[in-house]
This record gives structure tokens, sequence and C-alpha cells, in this order.
């Protein structure tokens, strides 16, 4: 328990211990600069008229309904499912004539019906999207041609359409059986995993754009700290006993570090959370109940090298962001040897990796502005969307042909919504 309470206890920023160029900001060669320009042209693509998206009107208690109930929806990190939704009514990839669509789309919003405590109610979403997909199959024609395989659903929560955050549980659970045909737009994202399906596209977690925008510091300033992390390193919650919650990563970084003049680490969130990550060198970005946080989308685009510690991870936009050119890996068993890891990266591979997190195109990706801007995480999904066409012959059905059971799943998710 001693460690535990002195983990809730603000730090001093420790003194600085590296050499002083790798603490210097970042201030490229232009041979450098042009190197990570050429490394990131694919995340500038324009998908307007490689696709069009056809979107469904759906009776407002799947949206509109339960936003106006609860306005937190709109702030917590799984609000991409409804900011996709207003991104797509006024697209220039959008079509209101369904036979010319590529892809349809169904804004049923599965995160938004929210405990006191501000988490989805898990119990509800599957019985939620269930009965949004009897909706549109009833009353249009195309679910049932092809029984989802050209149609896309975004669902944010922490394990996908697994619908639950311990990923015990969400295994258990698995994917809902009637999305086993349709392409998922998620942020879990973890190889060989039962919560995600081949095919997948894995984006970002939801963060306010004006907010971290209203944080930016000036370029210039220096990168005075080596390793920053803020943030649980234990879950006394929800895994009493230690040692489950992030696989033990987290408690394995305080454990090892929480001395060390290097890093900068608490439990703490000060007031200059998004200022202090940009100024250092490296932010931690290490798994918790899923593999994905929120502290990547702020790393990228303070400029701060991401160092993700998570095993398999499927990161967001992997076809089209240069993620080993960018963070570094270490593996959750090799956290112990963090602080050898990171002082043995070359300056000038430090120098590059900042130089690449310094376009702006790159950290466009990672958010969802409003109204959206060219680049962004809304555009990096319709460019995922389009280089998986033409579809192909599997994905429409002889008449008659059924693949979907709909009488599959837990007697719970099977109740009426």
């Amino acid at each position: 328990m001693g460690t535990r309470r002195r983990s809730a206890r603000a730090r001093a920023r420790p003194p600085l211990a590296m050499p002083l160029a790798v603490l210097l900001l970042f201030a490229c060669s232009s041979g450098v600069a042009a190197a990570a320009a050429q490394g990131i042209e694919r995340i500038k693509d324009d998908p307007v008229g490689k696709l069009k998206v056809y979107v469904y009107e759906l009776p407002p208690k799947y949206n509109k309904n339960i936003v106006a109930k609860d306005s937190r929806c709109l702030s917590h990190m799984f609000a991409t499912e409804i900011f996709m939704h207003r991104f797509l009514l006024s697209s220039a990839i959008r079509t209101s004539n369904p036979d010319e669509a590529d892809w349809f789309y169904t804004p049923v919003y599965t995160t938004c019906d929210l405990t006191p405590w501000g988490h989805p109610l898990t119990t509800k979403s599957p019985r939620m999207m269930r009965s949004a997909i009897k909706f549109i199959s009833k009353y249009w024609p195309y679910w049932n041609r092809t029984e989802g395989a050209d149609h896309f659903f975004v669902v944010p929560h922490d394990f996908a359409a697994c619908f639950y955050f311990q990923e015990a549980k969400a295994i258990e659970r698995g994917i809902l059986p009637v999305l086993r045909r349709a392409t998922l737009v998620q942020t879990f994202g973890q190889k060989n995993h039962a919560c995600l399906k081949d095919g997948s596209i894995t984006v970002p977690p939801y963060t306010p754009a004006h907010k971290i925008r209203a944080h930016l510091v000036p370029p210039e300033t220096p990168r005075s700290i080596f390793v920053y992390f803020r943030g649980l390193f234990y879950d006394t919650s929800n895994d009493p006993e230690g040692g489950y919650y992030a696989r033990g990563a987290r408690a394995s970084v305080w454990e090892n570090f929480k001395n060390n003049p290097m890093f900068d680490i608490s439990t703490d969130h000060p007031q200059t959370y998004y200022e202090d990550m940009q100024r250092a060198v490296f932010c931690l970005c290490p798994l918790g109940w899923a593999p994905w946080s929120p502290r990547l989308v702020e790393a990228v685009v303070f400029g701060c090298i991401p160092v993700i510690i998570a095993d398999d991870i499927v990161l967001p936009f992997s076809d089209a962001i240069p993620w080993e050119e960018i963070a570094v890996f270490v593996a959750e068993d090799d956290v112990p040897q963090l602080d050898t890891i990171l002082t043995s990266i070359p300056t000038e591979v430090i120098l590059r990796k900042q130089a690449m997190l310094a376009e702006p195109s790159m950290k466009q990706t990672m958010l969802f502005p409003q109204p959206a801007e060219p680049g962004d995480g809304f555009h990096q999904v319709m460019n995922a969307l389009a280089r998986k066409l033409p579809h192909g012959r599997d994905v429409f059905l002889k008449p008659g042909q059924k693949v979907l059971n709909w009488t599959e799943g837990t007697r719970e998710d099977l109740k009426p919504w």
C-alpha cells in the first residue's frame, strides 16, 4: 500500500540527466525534413470521388435523442460515432441515391447511453445495434443482399463490438454475431484477438481538437523532459489484487522508474498536462484495460515521440501512417529496461521522428475536428474504405442465401431494445 500512496503524490520535475543534444528542441536539417515529408504522402490522399456512402435515416431514438438526453457523449473518447455521422451528413462523399452507393452507414450511437459515472451501458449496446440492423433490413433491401458486407459501423467501445471494458469478459462475449460480415471502424486493435475481425479499420479515440489546439506552445519551446507520463499505474477499484490491469506493464513502469530523474511520471493530472507533453522528448503510451488510449493522439499532436507499450497492438490507420518511423515500440516484458532502450536511441533517429511528427498533416490524421478538415481522421476512414473497393464477388449473396444466424448470442443480447 505504501507504494500506491506514494504514486498519488505530485513529483517535482526531475533534473535534466541526458545529453543536451537529445533534450534540445527539434531543429532538423532540410534533409531530415525532406525525408520526413516523403514518408507521409499516403495520409494526404483525398477520398472525394473515390467512393460514395449512403447514410441510413434512422428514428432519432438510435442517435439524436440519446445525445439530447446526455450531452456528455459529445466529449468522451467514444464520441467518434457521433461526429462520423455529422461529418457524413454534410460530406461530398455522401450520396442520396442508395443504388449508386459503394458503402452503407448506419448511424447508431451504441456508447452514448451512459451510467451516472460516464461509462457506456454495455448490456444495452448489443441490443441497440441488433435493433438498428433489424430496422434497416426491414425498410431497405441493401442489408439483405449482402448481410452487411458492404456496410460499415463505428464501434468505438473499449473492445469494439465485443461491448465490454474488461478483456476476459469481452473475449467471452465475442463480436456481435450480426456484425460478422460488416466492416467495423473501431478504436480497439490487437492482432489475433477475438474482438478484432479481418478487414476492420482501426481509428484513434476521440479527443476534442479545439481543446488540444488551445494548449499549443511555441514550436521553439525546448523539450526539457526526457520521459513523461500521467495516469494510473494500478486500478485498485477493478483490479484490487494488482497485476491484471495493463497486464502489469504500468505497475512495472512505476516500480522501476519512480525515482529515476529522467522519468517525469505520476498519477497526478496537472493543469499543464498538455503543455508538459510539448516539453517532453518521449511520452509513454502503455496499454490500460485495452491497448489504446487518448495518450497516443496527444503525443502525436504535441510532437512527443510515442513510446508504445502494448504487445500486438494494431495502430490507427496503419495502412497510411508510418508508425515505425514516428514511434518507439517496447515489449511489455522489456519495461524494466525502458531507460536503457530510450537512452540508446541515436540522436539522429530522434530528430527524424520529431521531424515527421512536426508535419501538420501527421497531426491532422489523429483528430476529428468540427467542422471536418482535409486529411483529418474522417478523411482517413474514408480513404481506408475506398482502398477496399471494388467489392469482391463474395460480398453479394445468392437469392435466398443466408449466412448470419440471428438467434446466436447471449440471452441478454437477444432481448428486445
